[in-house]
């Protein structure tokens, strides 16, 4: 169509090219567009045309301005592409009202483009056509690539690019929790470099890849078989394909043949919004971005009203009349006798195909869209408010600078303008394959991603999603299942980051949260639970009032001291008997005294050591066990001193008397209470949690402070034992029926190896038996020195009462010896 300014236009109506024969002899053969016309791809030629023909129309743009068009066909080629750039530049005769050959036109080159629908051909026509500064607005051309200015500086495009596209795909990816996915991609610059911004995005999401597989049509039968065996034997269940039109027929094609597992596909906009797939139910339940549906009023109208005389004066509206009824449009040669002549009955408003469809008009729109920006640049350039001059020269590249700065809105209602990169806002809507109520496949949107939105909130949806088989829940796609709080993620060694092994969190550790990368050590008085997946404090062990242990030794400790005050009794009430007076009754009940502090000094170890009771129960030991041996002692030293009294001119006895007695005693003792005052002013005994010896619980104990204080204060109970048993075996011989030092040598040597026994014992003993240990100790010594020392006695007093006579006790009567 002619007009004041002619503005160019180039689509993918069709996807294979052919030379003919060359022979060589002549010049060769026009490269021509052949197979089957894409009629999704002519509806978007036809609303070019609709667009200009209502700008032509309108009074507030380009008023008394006529656009004309030249509309030419890429097949998806980039040797038409370039075959178009240059005749573009150069201003040559269109395609679409004339031939395909290329015919000398007096028209100027033309100011702006709108097109191609792919981006391998818009990737070739902007770095021809910006060598010329013609600007280029594509529709579909989606690469990334594209919006690189030093490369492609004319390219504007109202599609948004793939750059968002991928960043939402990986996001979305990352919403449904799949982890493990399959990628397919043309072997295009479409679909590498869509891919790898999809890859990208993905990694960054912790995503992980099982294949990427890249096919083009054009390459051998082996390879499309090769692609569809990987999709069919893989693991992943989800199956993202960054493809163009082309290359996905021929994939669902061959996938259909041979089903596969059901696969939830995730499909790029170039093949997810076109009407053709949805005959492939083996996709039902596909989940993509495309751009948002649009209403364009007229334009069914405008799309058709075509006759068969309008057809038969363009070869591509001819091509598609025939395509459509299968007949052949009089005037043009029969091919075959089984292609009947159209007759007149054929009803272009009965078809149903992509061409008729307006039901979505999703990239339809953005042809409106880029036709209608192309106009708004030239009304800035010849336009003064209602007035414009179409004499005024202008260049292309003119028409470029006002294309950056494009800024308005549609008739129907669609805000237009570009970014620095020649980009549009990047909006999508969620498109979900659902069936209809008849059993065919509709598009429906089930929520959005608009890039203006804050970080965060971009991505949403807003309607049920139906799945692969019919599911209503999302399918499952991951390389190893989610590890569960206690656990951890190993690595399968050389498998992608995704694949691992859950390794239950070592002794002392937690993990909280799933799929935990790492287990964190508990704080050292907290202990993870059985689930290892929080910590709870540790138990604190003691030897408290409530332990049955405890009790037990409680028991004893009352008896003992209940037995030392009943020979205390018995002593009392005989006290005036020949055996209580003869075995020193004032060491004997001091003996006694100390014995009954000794079995109760034990009940200072039971129960919650705090800072007292710590230093009070060593303290009182070690007091109680000192004044203990020290009147054993001074018993032995009576019994030697008496036996060397009897001897002719001895007077020994004067100098260890009662007074000496009791000195000795005390002097004994006040060496004790003068270590542990030491022990208690430099380092005394204090509360102590123990974290060492049990990993999962804590052991309250004493510390001893100064361990040097502890083992002086029993060396010297050893001491002073060590020297009452070496006395006491030396004075076991002397002359007597009742010789107590036979008596106390047995305690002794039970004294001593009960305490020797106890040092390997209590080193050793764990948590509360420490204790344990410590406080049988002292009652199995102090039960030695009772029965040992006063039992024999007792027995006489109540069980022999002629023994206890001081004939019977100076008799000559011979001892045995141990």
């Amino acid at each position: 169509m002619n007009g004041d300014f002619i503005i160019g236009g180039i689509f993918t109506i069709h996807y294979y090219t052919s030379s003919g024969e060359n022979l060589y002899t002549t010049q060769p053969p026009q490269r021509q567009c052949t197979g089957s016309m894409d009629f999704r791809e002519f509806q978007f030629a036809r609303a070019m045309e609709f667009s200009i023909h209502e700008i032509n129309n309108r009074t507030d743009l380009l008023p008394g301005i006529t656009l004309g068009y030249q509309i030419y066909d890429s097949c998806s080629a980039v040797q038409m592409a370039i075959k178009t750039a240059f005749q573009f530049a150069n201003g040559l005769g269109q395609l679409l009202n004339d031939t395909y050959s290329c015919l000398k036109s007096a028209a100027a080159t033309v100011p702006a483009i709108v097109g191609d629908s792919a981006s391998t051909t818009s990737i070739s026509l902007a770095r021809m056509l910006g060598l010329f500064g013609i600007p280029q607005v594509s529709h579909y051309a989606t690469c990334a690539c594209l919006s690189d200015k030093s490369q492609f500086p004319t390219f504007f495009r109202t599609v948004p690019s793939d750059q968002h596209q991928a960043a939402a795909l990986a996001r979305m990816v990352k919403y449904f929790g799949w982890t493990w996915i399959g990628a397919v991609r043309s072997d295009t610059d479409y679909g590498n470099y869509g891919m790898a911004a999809f890859l990208k995005a993905a990694q960054e999401e912790g995503i992980c890849v099982e294949y990427s597989e890249a096919y083009y049509r054009t390459q051998p039968r082996s390879k499309l078989e090769r692609v569809a065996n990987v999709i069919r034997r893989s693991t992943a269940r989800v199956v993202v394909a960054f493809v163009n039109i082309g290359d996905m027929r021929f994939i669902l094609e061959e996938l259909a043949q041979k089903p596969s597992p059901p696969l939830q596909w995730i499909g790029s906009e170039t093949w997810i919004i076109h009407p053709e797939f949805l005959r492939f139910n083996i996709c039902a339940g596909a989940l993509g971005f495309g751009v948002p549906r649009s209403v364009m009023p007229n334009l069914r109208e405008f799309l058709l009203d075509i006759s068969p005389a309008h057809a038969v004066k363009s070869l591509l509206l001819t091509e598609f009349w025939e395509s459509v009824f299968s007949c052949s449009l009089k005037g043009r040669n029969v091919v075959s006798d089984s292609v009947r002549e159209c007759d007149g009955s054929e009803d272009i408003r009965a078809l149903q195909n992509p061409y008729t469809d307006t039901s979505q008009l999703r990239n339809t729109n953005l042809v409106y869209k880029a036709t209608y920006a192309i106009a708004h640049a030239i009304h800035g350039l010849i336009c003064n408010n209602t007035e414009c001059d179409k004499n005024i020269q202008f260049t292309p590249w003119q028409v470029l600078d006002q294309l950056k700065s494009v800024n308005f809105t549609t008739k129907n209602s669609y805000q237009v303008n570009f970014d620095s990169n020649g980009d549009p806002v990047a909006v999508y809507d969620l498109i979900n394959w659902q069936f209809r109520e008849d059993g065919t496949l509709d598009f429906v949107s089930v929520g959005y991603y608009d890039s203006s939105k804050p970080r965060g909130q971009e991505f949403r949806i807003s309607s049920v999603i139906i799945w692969m088989e019919g599911q209503t829940e999302a399918p499952v796609s991951v390389c190893s299942e989610s590890c569960p709080p206690g656990t951890r993620k190993a690595v399968q060694k050389g498998r992608p980051v995704c694949c691992y092994d859950c390794v239950p969190c070592a002794e002392g550790e937690i993990s909280n949260k799933t799929d935990s990368l790492d287990c964190v050590h508990c704080p050292p008085e907290f202990w993870p639970n059985t689930k290892q997946n929080s910590c709870v404090p540790k138990p604190v062990e003691f030897l408290s009032w409530d332990d049955t242990l405890a009790i037990i030794l409680i028991m004893f400790s009352i008896t003992g001291a209940f037995v030392a005050v009943c020979v205390a009794s018995i002593f009392y009430i005989y006290r005036a008997s020949p055996i209580i007076r003869a075995n020193n009754s004032e060491l004997s009940f001091l003996l006694l005294f100390s014995l009954t502090l000794c079995f109760l000094c034990s009940l200072t170890f039971i129960g919650r050591p705090s800072e007292w009771s710590c230093m009070l129960r060593h303290t009182a030991f070690g007091i109680t066990f000192v004044l203990c041996i020290s009147c054993v002692l001074g018993k032995t030293i009576v019994v030697l001193i008496a036996f060397r009294a009897t001897l002719p001119g001895s007077n020994v006895m004067k100098w260890f008397g009662p007074p000496q007695q009791r000195l000795s005693v005390l002097s004994f003792t006040l060496i004790q209470v003068l270590i542990c005052v030491l022990w208690l002013k430099i380092s005394p005994p204090f509360p102590y949690k123990n974290l060492k010896h049990y990993k999962e619980k804590i052991i309250l104990e004493c510390g001893l402070g100064s361990a040097v204080g502890f083992w002086a204060v029993l060396g010297y109970i050893g001491f002073l034992a060590g020297l009452c048993f070496i006395l006491a075996f030396l004075a076991r011989r002397l002359p007597d029926n009742f010789n107590e030092a036979k008596f106390i040598t047995f305690s002794m040597l039970i004294f001593c190896v009960v305490w020797i026994t106890f040092i390997p014992a209590y080193v050793s003993s764990p948590g509360k038996f420490t204790v344990a240990v410590e406080i049988f100790a002292i009652l199995a010594s102090s039960f030695g020195l009772i029965i040992c020392i006063f039992a024999p006695k007792c027995f006489i007093i109540m069980f022999r009462p002629e023994q206890n006579t001081k004939k019977h006790l100076m008799g000559k009567v011979p001892s045995k010896a141990l």
